[in-house]
């Protein structure tokens, strides 16, 4: 049964000037938190209400459209109070989910609908925009990378009223500069990588770090132009292992704590070979989990290395950092960037504006077309950005550049 204090809040919500709803799909990431915070506040403060969907698109996929069933793990409303308590602190409180409503799989249907839907492979986006019409949404703020926002897209395409905000570790959403999460994944691959050069140099080994990045590089390439590895291997760009050896033994015997380090990224590739997946099993969106590369590059170092340091092997330190990077709460630019987001939505709103996603381009906040995000790729530009014969970002050309160098779309 729906509460008493529930039924008065929803009743509350139609005597305002409308209702929004914003919800958090895909991997989390420090800053989203602050972006519903940003989001809620402005927005009671127009005049608006706002609700939470839960679980990504899985909340609004699962509601009962009946006023006496309980919903709750499909929604919340959100206060000012609430949103302050969350609102510094990292991870999603709305929870997450890799849910793709338009693709869902005869187990997946909610148990409601299994009836109706009853096929391998079912779209369920006719009962999504059913349920957003039974509480009353007037705009929708989907907060994801490009997985998440590309449902966006789809429902816009159906006449929801959509304002997205990107945000992904690997900072590819394209359209825009920044993506929140970006600045803590790196800061904190900083972190990481300085904190075990320690270990490197006291057993004077190689460090190999697995870094996020299924299809852009960005998360390895702004950590080694700041200094934290010698070398990064990306997946724009194949490459040669014994080169990699080769560039490393060299790095080592430079450093006079006789260690060197690379950062590879997840979905990196030996020239000629394929990504690496830790197993078979897809999401909705059609990705398998990568997982892997870290452990054949370290085996390979250490097998070719007698080659380059007069037939020694040179033993390895392997370290995935993985949910370390993702985890805690948002650095300072992941909390200014999303408050901006979120404040960035609500004036797009109170123009009546949507098909929108607010983006930082140039160093300026701005909005685009939602449909950027379906229409093209954001991926490191190797031949601008990263010397393919040292396996390291370019370091040259900086005047008039983006803040974000090779990682802004541009």
């Amino acid at each position: 049964m729906v509460s008493s204090k529930k039924q008065k809040n929803m009743a509350n919500i139609k005597s305002t000037k409308g209702l929004i709803a914003i919800l958090t799909g895909g991997g989390d990431v420090p800053g989203l938190n602050p972006a519903i915070r940003a989001v809620t506040i402005r927005a009671n403060r127009e005049g608006y209400k706002v609700i939470g969907l839960r679980r990504g698109w899985a909340g609004i996929t699962e509601l009962i459209r009946d006023h006496k069933a309980d919903n709750s793990n499909c929604y919340q409303v959100l206060t000012d109070d609430i949103v302050n308590k969350a609102g510094r602190t990292g991870g999603t409180f709305l929870h997450t989910s890799r849910t793709r409503p338009s693709h869902m799989s005869k187990a997946a249907v909610p148990d409601h609908l299994k009836d109706t839907y009853n096929a391998d492979m079912n779209d369920l986006t006719p009962e999504v925009i059913k349920n957003l019409e039974w509480l009353g949404i007037d705009y929708l703020i989907p907060i994801g990378g490009d997985d998440t926002l590309s449902y966006g897209v789809h429902l816009y395409k159906q006449g929801v009223k959509v304002v997205a905000i990107p945000k992904t570790m690997d900072n590819d959403v394209p359209g825009t500069d920044y993506c929140i999460g970006f600045s803590t994944c790196v800061t904190r691959t900083i972190q990481m990588t300085n904190s075990l050069r320690t270990s490197a140099g006291s057993h004077e080994r190689f460090l190999v770090l697995e870094v996020f990045g299924r299809y852009a590089g960005f998360t390895a390439m702004l950590p080694t132009m700041a200094g934290a590895a010698n070398r990064c291997v990306i997946p724009e760009y194949e490459f040669d292992i014994d080169l990699l050896t080769k560039l490393l033994v060299e790095d080592r015997n430079h450093n006079p704590s006789r260690y060197s380090v690379v950062l590879v990224s997840e979905g990196a590739m030996f020239k000629g070979g394929e990504m690496v997946f830790s197993g078979t099993e897809k999401d909705a969106y059609g990705h398998a989990k990568l997982g892997g590369i870290g452990d054949l590059v370290s085996e390979k170092l250490k097998e070719y290395s007698p080659k380059y340091n007069n037939g020694k092997t040179i033993n390895i330190i392997n370290q995935k950092l993985g949910y370390m990077v993702r985890g805690g709460d948002p650095d300072a630019l992941d909390s200014i960037v999303p408050m901006a987001y979120g404040n960035l939505a609500l004036d797009l709103i109170l123009k009546g504006m949507h098909g929108r996603i607010v983006v930082l381009k140039n160093g300026r906040y701005d909005n685009v077309p939602i449909d950027v995000v379906t229409s093209s790729k954001k991926i490191v530009k190797v031949s601008e950005h990263y010397n393919t014969e040292r396996l390291r970002p370019f370091y040259h050309s900086f005047e008039m550049k983006p803040f974000l160098l090779m990682a802004s779309d541009s």
